[in-house]
């Protein structure tokens, strides 16, 4: 078991490394211009300094998935960012205070948030504001709040009847302190693995959202969009959708085998069953 938990550590670290690997680059050296349009290139094939061809504009299709994992890592850090920066402390109050009505109300206002799925509320912020990556990073972001708040809530849960808990209120400490020295560094590992599986998410939802019209606006190149123009071409040219698929499907497998492997190391039961399997 231990073997397996590191194979797939290991493989979803390599994943997640050639997608922040390309995203870097890519601010410093693409093959071509990602934007540059020229019709007398349109539907190259591969080859001629063109490693994947060229898509019905004529832009560099290597270039564009390059750029595209650019804007995917940054919507996606961002959102998992709004998501735990408000889900964490809401999940540790609601924690900290089970049976009191504070923490009934943060849990039923969870409830109402998760009813609203990232596509719906991009829909409607896109309505107000405008579509746009700040409506999908913002939209994706509320999305999530309420699984770190449910997973902060669990784990503090577990944390508030350990001895070392009792202790520190026995001595009179402030529920501040309590939480800033024991619960958040002993809940880490979870938001860990949490944001993880949330960054998975976010990839899906922001390519679901560019694919629909909401998400990064053109010229700026996204996977979703990659797609959403080459399903006119899906028979004639299918490596126009095929390579921005295959990137958000490893992207998106990457950080879920991350988050499965971090899970594994990082919990302490999980990896003692590990020792004496």
């Amino acid at each position: 078991m231990r073997g397996r938990v590191n194979a797939g550590l290991l493989a979803g670290g390599a994943l997640v490394g050639l997608v922040v690997l390309a995203a870097l680059v890519s601010f410093f050296w693409t093959p071509h211009d990602p934007t540059l349009v020229d019709a007398a290139r349109k539907l190259r094939e591969p080859g001629d300094g063109y490693l994947l061809g060229a898509d019905k504009f004529g832009r560099d299709t290597f270039s564009q998935l390059m750029i595209g994992a650019r804007t995917t890592l940054y919507v996606g850090v961002v959102a998992v960012g709004i998501a735990a920066a408000l889900g964490v402390p809401l999940g540790v109050i609601a924690g900290m205070t089970p049976r009191g009505w504070l923490s009934e109300l943060i849990m039923r206002v969870n409830d109402l948030v998760f009813a609203f799925p990232a596509l719906l509320l991009a829909v409607m912020l896109g309505a107000v504001y405008g579509a746009g990556t700040l409506t999908a990073m913002i939209a994706i972001g509320v999305a999530t709040v309420p699984a770190f708040a449910r997973v902060a809530r669990a784990a503090t849960l577990q944390v508030m009847v350990t001895d070392y808990i009792l202790a520190a209120r026995a001595a009179g400490r402030r529920r501040t302190a309590i939480a800033m020295r024991h619960v958040l560094p002993n809940i880490g590992s979870v938001l860990i693995v949490q944001a993880s599986v949330s960054f998975a998410i976010a990839i899906l939802a922001e390519a679901a959202l560019s694919f629909l019209g909401f998400g990064t606006r053109p010229p700026t190149p996204s996977w979703g969009r990659m797609l959403q123009e080459s399903q006119e071409l899906l028979f004639s040219t299918p490596r126009l959708a095929l390579w921005p698929g295959l990137a958000i499907a490893l992207a998106v497998l990457g950080f879920n085998l991350l988050g499965d492997g971090l899970r594994d190391y990082l919990d302490p039961k999980l990896r003692r069953a590990g020792e004496e399997a």
